[in-house]
């Protein structure tokens, strides 16, 4: 049992208020995910600029001079800034993969979380509130957010467990449900180039919509492929720099609810997660359909 929750905003006066309203949303489902918590915010990307969302279990070791060493390797300015266990490093967008490079060079142990122009993505082991306060989601703006609180079944609880998972740049997907055709689909991928970081089953759900999406595919597309090549139960909610999507198996034994006013999309395992919103009682509040795919794009 997990918790889910995604705000997919349509007006743009109330992008200052998402993370607030992300915030309030995620402590509603702590209870359906206590060991590990964490969310994707999707910010306005900054002109020629990528970010680069970074852990380390060590911080303090790890980030002491990791900016000076990336900015001498790829011969650019960067900015680094420390979050707890979490970094945000900005580089110049066609540099970004040398980035990468170098951090795993110069820093082995540090893990990168999420890499594009617009996504963010912070996750920890702790109560979510905790987590959510860590990282001061209150403070955060953008268009669209997730988040999720996690009851491990299958695998470790450990940070790089946790939820969102992105295996593409702007892309993240967060679950609740078990797939019983991960291994199998993890070795294709493979050959096909794609990499995982763990052995959890979502990465490698994440994996196959970054690997549709590569051959052309729009999130939708993606995820209307997922259902005939996923098997299992599970609940989905993906985000790219422009999309919202959100899909459940063909059973749906996994608990949804949807709403929608003309200012926003918002998605919560249970009602609860959605009844601080604002204009909630004038919202459409709807279950969301098994085998139906549900995609805003802006």
């Amino acid at each position: 049992m997990c918790g889910i929750v995604g705000l997919f905003l349509k007006d743009k006066a109330l992008e200052p208020k998402l993370g607030a309203l992300t915030n309030d949303m995620l402590a509603t489902m702590c209870d359906r995910g206590p060991d590990s918590a964490g969310f994707a915010v999707y910010g306005t990307p900054t002109k020629g600029k990528a970010k680069l969302t970074l852990q380390s279990p060590t911080p303090e070791k790890d980030f002491k001079g990791l900016a000076k060493a990336i900015s001498k390797a790829i011969g650019a300015d960067v900015d680094l800034e420390v979050r707890s266990t979490h970094a945000l490093l900005i580089v110049p967008k066609d540099m970004a993969d040398k980035a990468r490079d170098v951090v795993r060079t110069e820093a082995p142990s540090v893990r990168i979380m999420a890499t594009g122009t617009s996504i963010e993505i912070y996750k920890e082991v702790g109560y979510p509130t905790e987590v959510s306060k860590r990282f001061e989601l209150k403070k955060m703006a953008g268009s669209h957010a997730i988040g999720h609180t996690r009851m491990a079944t299958e695998s470790a609880v450990t940070t790089l467990g946790s939820h969102p998972f992105s295996t593409g740049p702007d892309q993240c997907l967060v679950h609740n449900g078990s797939l019983s055709n991960h291994n199998n689909l993890r070795r294709e991928l493979k050959r096909d180039g794609m990499t995982f970081e763990t052995q959890n089953d979502s990465e490698v759900a994440a994996a196959y919509l970054t690997w549709r999406m590569n051959q052309g595919m729009n999130l939708g597309e993606a995820l209307t492929k997922s259902l005939d090549d996923l098997d299992g139960f599970f609940t989905f909610v993906v985000g790219t720099k422009n999309g919202f999507g959100v899909i459940r198996d063909p059973i749906a034994c996994k608990p949804a609810v949807m709403a929608e006013t003309d200012k926003y999309v918002a998605f919560g395992s249970e009602y609860r997660a959605l009844v601080n919103l604002p204009d909630i009682a004038k919202a459409r509040v709807w279950e969301p359909e098994p085998s139906t795919v549900y995609f805003w794009e802006r």
